[in-house]
């Protein structure tokens, strides 16, 4: 008995660990045998039988007579059909679909269609057309018996066959139903296929006029939109610089003791554009007073260089002793000279602007599509101020573009850079 346990013990399997159950039963068959070791091609399983040909006999086909119920002439046809299909219909007769086409009395014709335009024999025509014809419009203004009656177009006959179609809806209907019954516009449709005509009939001159005024179009939003955004920033800017200019000057006149509560009830609303905004540093812990001169990273490397040669032409150290009241001073001081700096590249820009509309407008002034340039006054650069004279509006309303000026916004930033040296090495004169 213990041998024949240990034999049966030894012919069972166990399931490994993390194995599911599903995928180990797959593994063995029904007498738990092993899994083969090279694959085997038996009858069973999930192989595909190969199709046996020739078991049955072939379904009998016959060479027979039909007639398709479509056709009204009773035309006889043949061709091969399966034997037991013998008799059944037409198959593709079902797919023979028509319009249904009202039909009128002579009375209903008499009180409510009757047109002064149209005679009942022109409306009787047309309708026999439509039938005919399955609505086909073209076919049927191609088929109208323009000799008998009078020339119609196209869009005529379809406005007379909808006119009735409509009439005859509305008094058919049943009282209280609320139709949507289709109204053809005809005058709508001859302006439309009248465009149409203009629109294939352009020449190739005037499409690539048309295609040059829609990209000159796109350009003049194009600048609209980035004047608008010069706008917005530079009136930030200038609030920004009137905030922080009323608030140095009430910092001086609030006294000693009131500072710091004022600084902690009073925070002006500065735009995030104007300056630098320092991180304040409210966690836990030791700091350093240097980390706060360290500039944030929201300050592009254009404006710190820019910075760096500011501070050295009004000979402040780049790195100071970072006291309490050296690090509040160094922080505002390059705040307001970021400030400034700002200030300068919006001033160029309206510069650059200024130039390139007085450029414009002396090209138009030589062209003679508007009058001379009055001098009103003398520019920071020795020219003359913009005077503009009443022109003709005509002619204003036609010119899109005209030739861009000479300078370039680098080019003014320069010469308006110059005249601003006084100003940068003046702490003083700083807003």
């Amino acid at each position: 008995q213990k041998k024949s346990k240990k034999s049966s013990e030894t012919l069972t399997f166990k399931r490994p660990e993390g194995m599911h159950r599903e995928v180990y039963a797959l593994l063995y068959s029904d007498k738990k045998d092993a899994p083969p070791l090279l694959p085997s091609d038996t009858t069973q399983g999930y192989r595909t039988v190969k199709a046996k040909l020739g078991s049955k006999k072939v379904r009998p086909w016959k060479w027979m007579p039909f007639t398709n119920p479509a056709r009204k002439d009773g035309a006889m046809f043949y061709h091969w059909r399966r034997a037991a299909e013998e008799g059944k219909d037409y198959p593709f007769a079902r797919f023979n679909k028509t319009v249904q086409v009202p039909v009128y009395s002579e009375q209903e014709y008499q009180l409510y269609l009757h047109d002064d335009a149209w005679t009942k024999a022109e409306t009787d025509h047309l309708f026999d057309l439509a039938r005919r014809f399955d609505l086909r419009f073209v076919v049927i203004h191609d088929r109208y018996d323009h000799q008998q009656f009078k020339k119609r177009s196209v869009e005529d006959l379809k406005e007379r066959y909808y006119h009735i179609c409509a009439k005859l809806a509305n008094i058919r209907a049943a009282p209280g139903t609320d139709l949507k019954i289709p109204v053809f516009d005809a005058g709508h449709e001859r302006r439309r296929k009248e465009q149409l005509e203009r629109l294939y009939n352009r020449t190739p001159e005037q499409v690539a006029e048309e295609e040059y005024l829609i990209q000159e179009l796109r350009k003049i939003e194009t600048r609209k939109k980035e004047r608008e955004k010069r706008t917005q920033d530079l009136q930030k800017l200038i609030t920004a610089a009137d905030t922080t200019t009323e608030q140095r000057r009430a910092e001086r006149k609030a006294p000693k003791k009131k500072l710091p509560q004022k600084k902690e009830t009073e925070k002006p609303a500065v735009p995030e554009t104007a300056g630098i905004k320092f991180p304040d540093f409210k966690s836990a812990g030791v700091t350093l007073r240097s980390q706060r001169m360290k500039l944030p990273s929201s300050v592009g490397q254009k404006k710190i260089k820019a910075l760096e040669q500011m501070l050295m032409e009004l000979g402040v150290d780049l790195n100071p002793m970072p006291t309490e009241e050296i690090v509040q001073m160094f922080n505002e001081l390059r705040s307001d000279l970021v400030l400034l700096y700002e200030l300068k590249q919006a001033f160029a820009n309206c510069e650059y602007e200024l130039q390139m509309l007085r450029h414009r407008y002396e090209a138009l002034a030589k062209a003679g599509s508007i009058g001379p340039l009055s001098v009103e006054g003398a520019h920071p650069d020795g020219q003359t101020g913009l005077g503009i004279e009443e022109g003709k509006g005509d002619t204003k309303d036609q010119i899109i573009d005209v030739v861009g000026a000479p300078l370039t916004p680098n080019s003014v930033r320069r010469k308006v850079g110059g005249a601003e040296q006084g100003a940068l090495r003046s702490p003083t004169q700083m807003p």
